[in-house]
């Protein structure tokens, strides 16, 4: 058996071996037409979308999709292309526009293909359980009952509930493949689902409060009951009423799951290899050192079953892989697709990521805050005085600098106990310094985002607001 033939996906379900054969028929043209790489990535699938509002449908949206992205090299010249005009006379257009834009191209001295020897085998993929057929066949009629089922136990929850922004169902499923000149072919197939109810209550002085709860998982069976994430909608959004700012302080902030996933994810886009190549990160020059608290331990992880950003392969054809970030507070890699590690004098770390144009960059995949032993309750229980935040508003962060603040609400804690609902108030710290002053890190770790955390407490941080 050849190296080609040990990395060449056999035929598994029709519609991949259609986007393989395509696939093919894409990469031999390029190469005939003197592309010495060709690199072809082809999805296809399915997306509906169903809103309700005030127990009747608003909106319903289902459309295919199919695409094809091309990256072709001659030499050290790159380009890339994409269409969706599968015709022939669209393909040979398509094609020809890539050998007319490589030939075009500067000379990049780091560009190249993966190392063939790298490429994973990929008859032996891990089977990470991406696609629920029941999940990727939702009708629309499922799906406008699952929302309006959610919306209709918000409305009931409470009296005060006087209004909705509605409740949506959406899901999405269906295939990848990737086809290399080298002889690399994959494809697989993924679904997700996902439901959002939001509730408005009528507050004091004419204003509205909105709130907000919502479920996603790539298995449709495993989505939180619709009728408790509505109640669970309508209790944050009854839990607003009243909302004030603020005296200007510097306190404890305790981050919710969805706030601390923003947090994170700032982190992420500082890791990135393009970014330190680039010296638009302030982790530049940083693995080895202290970047976070010894609480803090943080995973890019593309192997979890079922989880929203799994993959049994790279955006270059390397097997997906585990990659430990930081360890108790020491960062440890830079996550590098081949081209950022050849600008660092490394290898990858088998994180790159392809879009639909088949450009490839470094990205994360489950990129996880491991969770700690203490439970939201008891976070909050063991804060005496500090800000709990639910929401971030704003854009306010300089990467380079690590200099953060942004808009928040959420609740005050006094005593360990939620004491009135805070809005209009600004919270800032250099995230350097914020990383390093987590001093409890929760157990409530939910993966219903590609980038997760459970709750954690900064020990201190300036909060502006009245006054």
């Amino acid at each position: 058996m050849t190296d080609q033939d040990e990395r060449a996906l056999g035929p598994q379900d029709p519609q991949l071996d259609e986007l393989l054969a395509l696939g093919d028929r894409v990469v031999k043209m390029a190469t005939k037409g003197g592309a010495t790489v060709a690199e072809c990535l082809l999805r296809n699938g399915a997306e509906l979308s169903a809103k309700v509002r005030l127990g009747e449908p608003e909106l319903v949206e289902e459309a295919g999709h199919r695409s094809i992205g091309l990256r072709v090299m001659k030499g050290k010249q790159v380009a890339t292309t994409s269409t969706s005009d599968l015709s022939d006379a669209g393909i040979d257009r398509f094609v020809k526009d890539a050998l007319e834009l490589v030939e075009l191209a500067q000379e990049d001295p780091f560009a190249g293909p993966a190392d063939p020897k790298l490429l994973c085998d990929a008859t032996s993929l891990p089977d990470l359980e991406l696609y629920d057929p029941s999940g990727g066949r939702v009708a629309a009629g499922e799906a406008i009952a699952i929302a309006k089922k959610g919306e209709a136990a918000a409305r009931s929850f409470d009296a005060r509930i006087t209004n909705s922004e509605g409740a949506s169902f959406g899901r999405t499923a269906g295939g990848v493949a990737m086809v290399l000149s080298s002889g690399f072919r994959v494809a697989y197939k993924g679904s997700f689902c996902s439901l959002s109810v939001v509730p408005v209550a009528a507050d004091s002085g004419g204003k509205n409060r909105r709130g907000y709860h919502w479920t996603a998982k790539r298995f449709l069976a495993e989505l939180d009951d619709a009728e408790e994430v509505g109640r669970e909608a309508a209790r944050r959004t009854l839990q607003k009423l009243g909302a004030r700012p603020v005296a200007t302080t510097e306190a404890p902030v305790v981050f919710d799951p969805d706030a601390a996933r923003s947090i994170l994810g700032l982190l992420a886009g500082c890791v990135m290899g393009s970014s330190i190549w680039r010296k638009s990160s302030y982790l530049v020059g940083r693995e080895g050192t202290r970047v976070a608290s010894d609480l803090v331990t943080v995973v890019d992880d593309p192997l979890i079953a079922r989880a929203p950003g799994s993959r049994p392969v790279d955006g270059e054809g390397l097997a997906s892989r585990k990659n430990l970030v930081v360890e108790n507070g020491i960062l440890r890699t830079y996550l590098c697709d081949s081209y950022s590690a050849r600008k660092l004098s490394r290898e990858s770390t088998g994180s790159a990521s392809r879009g639909s144009s088949a450009g490839v960059g470094p990205g994360t995949t489950n990129f996880i805050l491991q969770p700690g032993k203490e439970s939201h309750d008891e976070i909050v229980k063991g804060t005496k005085r500090g800000l709990y935040v639910t929401e971030m508003m704003g854009f306010g962060f300089n990467a380079v600098t690590g200099d953060f603040s942004r808009g928040a609400s959420g609740f005050w804690i006094e005593n360990g106990e939620f004491a009135f609902p805070v809005s209009e108030v600004t919270i800032s710290l250099n995230v350097d310094e914020l990383l390093q002053s987590i001093d409890v890190v929760g157990s409530d770790l939910d993966l219903r985002t590609s980038t997760a955390s459970p709750t954690f407490r900064v020990s201190k941080m300036t909060i502006a607001g009245a006054g």
